[in-house]
């Protein structure tokens, strides 16, 4: 029993730090929902995700995690760059935020034993995200596809953008699939997780998202092929279904991929390249080029960076590029190393999908749902906890007398 509540407990912390990660901008919604309301429930579950966190580890039992010592190395850069105030006080907070929420889960790190308990965790509490997004989308169509955003989908109840809603719902599709290719889920159940987040993957029009989710699980499956007979048949099956795809729907996957834009526009990554030309270009001191500027909202100019590897050269310099490529190529090369299994198959897919998604998404230097991806990839790959031997009762040696010694020996 109290295995089960420390479970359910392990379960909600998780389920706060993914409402931590949501954000604040996005969309307007059906009722409006003031940023500093929004702001503070955030916050409060970053505050209570710890403490719950806290209490089910008090003795502060931690397992080893590269990945966990990177993300503590980074908070340096953050703190140093952040502390002349050139980004404001808000750098500051956000360092304490990123502080708390790499403290979280250090305390989770015991309950990584590479199984798939993270994994369900992931899938539940993001699919009851897109929960809220389907449930805005039927109240009020309208503003969940609003014109703002080219008619993409939005989130009405909870200000989402359509690149979030592409994200989690491409996470949970590749985690299911990977689950029944494994037969962890029966196919019933995922079917209910994977048809409607298709449909909501597809109402967001999310290039990123949609290519993440292929190739992620391509790299996925193609580890389990030489172990797996249900992973070949996919594979060969998900290979035809794409060319006659390719073949008898090209125009209408053209004109979904494009989403109306010229091919100009479409050149230059939806503008995106020009803001990355012009932070390139704009002056640095040597202390800004290995330090950054100090955690901000990932923009440059007033505009979104959209480029995770960029934003992370901004606001913390050579230093924390250095650190996100070691938590890349770190875990990447751990899941290589793995023999061929359900969890590092998932870790591959977690681990190729951020990796994909860094060159249009912003987040791998701060508390964001990347980071929670990369965690679930980390437990994956943990090694299982060793079992400690039970303890031997000390029995006393019962004493033989000498001359029955002596007629025992042949």
């Amino acid at each position: 029993m109290a295995a089960d509540h420390t479970s359910k407990v392990v379960g909600t912390v998780w389920g706060l730090l993914v409402l931590n990660t949501l954000g604040s901008a996005g969309a307007k919604t059906i009722i409006p929902l003031p940023r500093s309301l929004i702001q503070m429930v955030t916050m409060g579950a970053l505050v209570a995700a710890f403490a719950l966190a806290l209490a089910v580890n008090l003795r502060l039992r931690i397992r080893a995690s590269a990945y966990l010592f990177l993300l503590t190395l980074l908070l340096v850069p953050s703190v140093i760059s952040s502390a002349d105030l050139e980004s404001g006080f808000g750098a500051l907070f956000r360092c304490a935020r990123l502080a708390l929420f790499v403290g979280t889960l250090w305390l989770l790190s015991r309950w990584w034993d590479g199984g798939l308990t993270f994994v369900r965790h992931h899938i539940r509490m993001y699919f009851a995200v897109l929960g809220s997004v389907a449930a805005g989308l039927l109240v009020s169509p309208g503003a969940a596809m609003p014109e703002l955003y080219g008619g993409r989908l939005v989130g009405a109840l909870w200000p989402l953008t359509p690149p979030q809603i592409g994200q989690y719902a491409a996470v949970i599709i590749g985690l299911t699939v990977l689950l029944v290719l494994g037969r962890r889920t029966d196919k019933a159940g995922a079917a209910v997780v994977i048809v409607p987040s298709l449909i909501l993957l597809a109402l967001t029009h999310t290039r990123t998202a949609t290519l993440g989710l292929f190739i992620g699980l391509a790299l996925a499956i193609g580890s389990l092929i030489l172990t797996s007979a249900a992973a070949r048949r996919f594979f060969t099956w998900a290979v035809l279904c794409a060319a006659v795809a390719a073949v008898g729907f090209a125009s209408a996957l053209q004109a979904w991929f494009l989403r109306g834009q010229s091919k100009e526009n479409f050149s230059n990554l939806t503008g995106r390249a020009k803001v990355w030309d012009a932070l390139l270009a704009a002056p640095r001191t040597t202390a800004e080029k290995v330090f950054g500027t100090g955690l901000g909202d990932k923009s440059f100019g007033g505009l979104p960076i959209d480029n995770s590897w960029l934003a992370v050269y901004h606001e913390q310099g050579l230093t924390g590029v250095a650190l996100v490529a070691a938590i890349i190529i770190v875990l990447g090369g751990v899941a290589l190393l793995r023999p061929p299994s359900l969890q590092r198959a998932c870790a591959i897919f977690l681990i190729s999908y951020c990796a994909i998604a860094s060159y249009t998404e912003a987040g791998l230097g701060d508390a964001s749902p990347y980071l929670l991806h990369l965690a679930v990839a980390a437990s994956l790959l943990a090694a299982p906890a060793a079992a400690t031997p039970l303890p031997t009762p000390d029995v006393p040696r019962r004493r033989v007398p000498r001359r029955a010694r002596i007629s025992e020996v042949p």
